[in-house]
């Protein structure tokens, strides 16, 4: 695919659809269909005294959100409550709606901007999150969760997750895949569970995960969700939809080296249930550079869409979750969850029988220390060796705490996997049709039941 103009790209209608609107201005503007248009975009590490060039990329970032005039602009890795509110002061005659949704120590970097008025917000933290200890990677303090907003629009009501699960950071040995394969089943069970009464769904966010990774396959599954890229008919921007890129100055060389084209590990996915119809009329990304200064915003490339959304009669919905074909992806991805977690707590439960037993040793070591100077034949010595003695067993104590949560959060997605795959198995062995089936498309079916 050839790379887009540095300005956005006209939005062209699709073959075979009818005539959309003439307003221009969303869903909102009249009429039981319209557009809706759309940002999600990671802002590299906007983190106070250390992002480069942090005060003149949010600048230029509110300067081209203005410009382009999405109804909803969704942000990763906005840290700083400074900055969120230098945007929101700018944003607002655009964008008179936002939030800022706050987790962890540093905070979740998530927020929104939105054209239309939220009606409600919450937000779920995610149970795994790296470790304490790897300082250096920092995803721990930062609290990765899914925001959630619900607007109201003509009618409609949209349902709009933005996320940013755990980076990855080495492929070839990936310590976090089990901690981001839960966050994935996690996602999809939040999604699931809180959009049974939505019309529209649509999921913005750093996955940190290819499209072939199995955290994203099963997100895709278990959800319904259709990826924006593989379903526009009109694209525009980096080859193969990578949103990140080597022209980028500010992604390291060094990890996209293995992939000259680049990565995409930032999506746009959505679905329409309850007699809705929606299409990608459009998809862009930036190429490296800012559509309009030249430099980037952030390491990772924007994603713009123009979503076409229409009644259309539930029997004659163009994607059924009930297709034979769908069945055995859905199936295999479970159980590939299902042994990956499996995996996960496996090592867990490793790094808490260590340091169980480097507690015992530590234990012992204090009382040999406490004999030592009660005898007084080493005293001096058993002194100066209480204070890291006692060290030990504290750090020894935390680590062991902490891999015992760890074993528990991944026992509870192992264990709701579990399930899924045994009512499946149940539902083999009565007929034809796979439980997980079943359940994805149950919503829908109890939606049209309603209306």
């Amino acid at each position: 695919m050839q790379p887009s103009s540095p300005h956005p790209a006209p939005r062209s209608q699709g073959v075979g659809e009818p005539e959309p609107p003439k307003s221009t201005s969303g869903p909102s503007a009249g009429g039981p269909s319209g557009h809706i248009t759309c940002l999600a975009l990671p802002f590299l590490r906007g983190i106070p005294y250390l992002s480069k060039h942090r005060a003149d990329r949010m600048r230029r970032l509110g300067d081209f959100l203005n410009q382009e005039s999405f109804d909803l602009a969704l942000l990763e890795e906005v840290w700083s409550e400074q900055d969120f509110q230098y945007l929101r002061q700018k944003l607002s005659p655009t964008y008179p709606a936002a939030h800022h949704f706050r987790s962890g120590i540093i905070g979740s970097g998530l927020c929104v901007f939105s054209k239309h008025p939220i009606q409600e917000l919450t937000q779920h933290v995610y149970t795994l999150n790296g470790y304490p200890y790897m300082i250096h990677h920092g995803d721990w303090f930062s609290g990765k969760a899914v925001g959630l907003l619900v607007l109201h629009l003509s009618g409609m009501v949209l349902n709009a997750y933005v996320t940013h699960l755990h980076a990855e950071y080495n492929r070839q040995k990936d310590i976090y895949l089990a901690h981001r394969v839960a966050q994935a089943w996690e996602l999809a069970q939040f999604i699931h569970h809180t959009s049974k009464k939505a019309d529209v769904v649509l999921l913005c966010g750093d996955l940190n995960m290819h499209p072939e990774d199995l955290g994203c396959c099963l997100l895709k599954e278990w959800t319904g969700l259709r990826d924006a890229y593989l379903e526009t008919r009109d694209f525009k921007g980096s080859e193969e939809g990578n949103t990140m890129v080597p022209k980028n100055c500010y992604v390291s060389q060094q990890e996209l080296k293995p992939f000259p084209f680049g990565v995409r590990i930032d999506y746009m996915l959505y679905k329409a249930v309850s007699g809705f119809y929606i299409s990608c009329k459009s998809l862009e990304t930036t190429t490296g550079n800012d559509p309009y200064s030249g430099t980037p915003l952030s390491d990772h490339e924007a994603l713009m869409a123009t979503l076409f959304v229409r009644h259309s009669p539930p029997q004659q919905s163009p994607h059924s979750t009930h297709r034979p074909a769908e069945r055995s992806p859905l199936m295999s991805v479970l159980k590939e969850a299902w042994t990956e977690l499996g995996l996960g707590m496996a090592q867990a439960r490793w790094w808490a029988a260590f340091a169980s037993y480097v507690i015992g040793l530590g234990l012992l070591l204090l009382a040999l220390l406490c004999v030592l100077a009660a005898g007084g034949g080493a005293r001096e010595a058993a002194i100066l060796l209480w204070t890291p003695s006692v060290g030990l067993v504290l750090w020894a104590g935390a680590f062991y705490l902490f891999h015992v949560q760890e074993v528990n959060g991944l026992y509870r997605a192992h264990a709701e996997l579990q399930h899924v795959l045994g009512r499946a198995r149940e539902a083999q062995d009565l007929g034809p049709e796979p439980q997980p089936a079943l359940l994805l498309g149950q919503q829908e079916g109890d939606r049209t039941k309603e209306q």
